[in-house]
Parts: C-alpha cells; sequence; structure tokens
C-alpha cells in the first residue's frame, strides 16, 4: 500500500509540487484516472502559507496538501455507480466517467482536497499520479521536490518515519494514507531586559507552566535577551521569568490560541 510523507520542516516553501501538479494535468486527459485539470481554481496539491507569531517573533511555514486518500474516505460512501474507488495500492480514484454530475463527492470532503469542474460537471482531484505509478515512477510532486520534504512509496518502507509522524485532522477517523512529520505547533517567544542599563538580559530563566494541566517547560533567554517555548497546545498559560540579582516577574493567564509573542519583559533589581 502506498503512502506520503510530508516533513514541514524541509519545506522551503518553492511551491514547485504545487506547479508541477499544474504542468502534468492542465490539458492532460489521463483516462481512466482523470480528465484534464482546469487552468484555474484547482489545487490537487496546494501549499497552505501560515504566518506564525508577531513580528519580530515570526515563523513562516509551509504546508503541502494534496488528497488524503482515506482508507475510510468519505467521497467513496457518497458516490453513485462505485465512481470512487480506491486502487490495491491505497490511492483513491475518482472515476471521470461515472462521476459526472455527482457533486455530493465534492462537498463530503472534510479537507476540501476535491474540486468541482464546471465546465465538465466532474469532481477532481489528486490522482496520486496513478498513471506515473503504473509506470513505476513517483507522482510528479514528490520528484519535483528539491529538499526531500515529500516521499511517496510502500507503506512497509517507511515504517520508522510513520511512527514519528501524525495525520491531518486525525479526529475525523478517516485513516489518511498521508502523513505528516514536524507539522506547525504553537509558540510563545519574548524577550527580556534590563530598562536601568537598556540592555537586554541573558541567561535569565523562563519557567512556562500550562495552567490545566500543570506541565513545566524552561528556557533560558539567549544574548539577545530571547526566549521561545515551541510545540506548545491551544490552552491557558502562567510564565515566570528569575534571574540572580533581580526580582522576579510573573504573567499569568496566557491564553493561547495562535504562536504569540508576549510583551517585552523588564526585569528590576
Amino acid at each position: 500500500m502506498k503512502v506520503f510523507i510530508v516533513d514541514v520542516a524541509k519545506c522551503n516553501g518553492c511551491y514547485s509540487c504545487q506547479l508541477v501538479c499544474k504542468d502534468e494535468h492542465v490539458d492532460n486527459d489521463w483516462t481512466p484516472y482523470a480528465k484534464p485539470q482546469p487552468d484555474t481554481g484547482h489545487f490537487w496539491m496546494k501549499v497552505h502559507e501560515k504566518v506564525h507569531g508577531q513580528v519580530p517573533k515570526v515563523k513562516l511555514e509551509y504546508v503541502a496538501a494534496p488528497c488524503m486518500h482515506c482508507d475510510d474516505a468519505p467521497c467513496i460512501k457518497v458516490a453513485k455507480d462505485k465512481a470512487v474507488y480506491k486502487r490495491k495500492d491505497g490511492l483513491v480514484i475518482i472515476d471521470p466517467q461515472k462521476a459526472k454530475g455527482q457533486q455530493q463527492i465534492v462537498d463530503v470532503c472534510p479537507y476540501d482536497a476535491i474540486y468541482w469542474n464546471e465546465d465538465s460537471q466532474l469532481p477532481q482531484k489528486c490522482t496520486g499520479c496513478a498513471h506515473l505509478v503504473d509506470e513505476g515512477r513517483e507522482p510528479r510532486c514528490v520528484d519535483a521536490c528539491a529538499t526531500g520534504a515529500l516521499q511517496f512509496g510502500e507503506e512497509s518502507d517507511f515504517k520508522e518515519l510513520i511512527a514519528q509522524a501524525e495525520v491531518m485532522k486525525p479526529e475525523y477517523g478517516l485513516q489518511p494514507r498521508v502523513y505528516y512529520l514536524n507539522l506547525p505547533k504553537l509558540f510563545i517567544a519574548g524577550e527580556v531586559y534590563d530598562p536601568e542599563l537598556d540592555e537586554c538580559l541573558s541567561g535569565a530563566v523562563i519557567t512556562l507552566t500550562n495552567e490545566v494541566t500543570g506541565a513545566v517547560m524552561r528556557e533560558t533567554t539567549d544574548h539577545f535577551g530571547d526566549y521561545w517555548f515551541r510545540k506548545l497546545s491551544v490552552g491557558s498559560y502562567s510564565l515566570k521569568v528569575s534571574k540572580e540579582g533581580y526580582q522576579d516577574f510573573t504573567m499569568p493567564g496566557i491564553n493561547l490560541q495562535e504562536s504569540t509573542k508576549v510583551p517585552d519583559i523588564a526585569l528590576t533589581k
């Protein structure tokens, strides 16, 4: 069974995967797997770009998202006349002959990975480049990835990576066959300084406590007075700053919904 592995940490946002998907499918008829993709409006491989945090504590992350080729795919369940099916290798295919007029196939996908071709009256999506896979080749998006952020192959060959990975929206319970490494998580970041000296303070100990679970994390400010807490979950946090020779500073009730830069913290002696 085939799987995709997407390592978000390796993606530099070049958009090659998105571009070559258009090149492979626009104006090309790959029946029985797909009719031509429209020039505009469809992104069978789509790169989602998101800015986390606020200046100057900012991270820009890119997440490539094709069809998830779910083992329990809702599109298969709503399709009439078996217009959507799963191949023996795990790729989910929309039959371009049988699926004509079946817009419910688009509407049921919780990942928004299926598009409606108004001219052809067809639901369409990533096929995993099944026509290339049949020839023993990789999907175009994988072949074009210069950083190795995208991989494709047999599930058995990726056991170690899959064990470290997660899937998109696991709460849906659809058993997608696209696995992600290093999916974006939230962070809290900031800076500590001495207002009298007007200097950044290195070596300050920052303690971050989850106010619900009680989990505690610690970081130390660098030479620029900066600190980062990464891979955080949504929740309420409290922050404490300590440094020898200075009064402790506390900041309770940080409601983390999106990555955030907290206000600069001034420590007094």
